[in-house]
């Protein structure tokens, strides 16, 4: 049996608990990964549905320390549905954030997609809240008016910024659009390589990631079933499209720094944490199987 079946065999395995029923201990982190000195986590936005600190609750129950929030997650189930996590939030509400993120073992490592625009004020405030956070990377979509305030607050900070890719014909669906942008500009500018959306727009991932070399920071990262279809939707990472085994050694060439794999999983909103469960395991196995190399 081929290693990638054996691997979604066994995951989809482990993914079921007694009775067929999803168990949140499914994964157990990526400690093969983290000795590459690779950070795995789950950008919230796979658990929209829910409120920061079930995400939260969910991340860690999959063994994994590292988050992505996104503006506007509610915050808890258990406060006013206009309680919201982002750099808008009062300090009372973000040390309630701040005290379920220590209780959990979860470190929000990145921010986004967030706007950043030439106002300098309104910039000010995601980069203040990025630092008392802890946060070290603001993804964002700045236009390109925003670049020379975007840079300056990212070396004043010590925050990076990654410049995401929605889908075409979004601002920097054409990872090309974020090498110009870039080009010239300080290592805290870089890129937040949504491979999914580069999917979707019918651009290859592998080549993207390629061509991208000293400027990555993080990943979004994503397998489709289907390449150049907007609405094509996740699958569980090895079973589809994007060739992540490829992607990951490609990484490794590249001795990225500490990047930030956030698992963005746009799927089976409601029950999604057997299939993200599946994907790290995945990309444990494939770490594993990349350092022995």
């Amino acid at each position: 049996m081929s290693f990638k079946r054996t691997v979604i065999t066994s995951l989809c395995m482990a993914a079921l608990g007694a009775g067929g029923m999803a168990s949140y201990a499914a994964a157990d982190g990526a400690p093969n990964a983290e000795a590459l000195g690779w950070r795995l986590g789950c950008q919230l936005w796979s658990f929209n549905r829910f409120t920061f600190m079930e995400a939260i609750d969910k991340t860690a129950s999959l063994g994994l320390k590292y988050a992505e929030a996104f503006p506007g997650q509610r915050l808890s189930p258990d406060l006013p549905d206009d309680v919201k996590f982002d750099h808008n939030m009062s300090d009372e509400h973000r040390a309630l954030a701040e005290k379920h993120l220590e209780e959990r073992g979860v470190k929000v490592v990145a921010y986004g997609v967030v706007g950043l625009t030439s106002n300098e004020e309104d910039a000010r405030k995601v980069f203040e809240f990025a630092k008392v956070m802890g946060i070290e990377v603001i993804t964002s979509e700045p236009p390109g008016s925003a670049f020379d305030l975007v840079e300056k607050l990212a070396d004043e900070y010590g925050v990076k910024v990654a410049i995401h890719n929605h889908p075409k014909p979004s601002l920097y669906w054409d990872y090309q659009r974020v090498l110009e942008v870039t080009q010239g500009r300080s290592a805290n500018i870089g890129a937040c390589a949504d491979t999914g959306h580069w999917m979707r727009s019918g651009l290859d991932p592998l080549e993207a990631v390629k061509a991208l070399e000293g400027r990555i920071v993080s990943f979004h990262l994503k397998d489709l079933a289907e390449v150049g279809k907007r609405d094509a939707h996740d699958v569980v990472w090895g079973t589809g499209k994007a060739n992540v085994e490829a992607i990951l050694a490609e990484v490794l060439r590249q001795k990225i720094e500490a990047p930030v794999f956030s698992i963005e999983y746009e799927h089976n909103w409601d029950n999604n944490v057997p299939d993200i469960a599946a994907c790290v395991a995945y990309f444990d196995q494939v770490a594993a199987k990349l350092a022995d190399k």
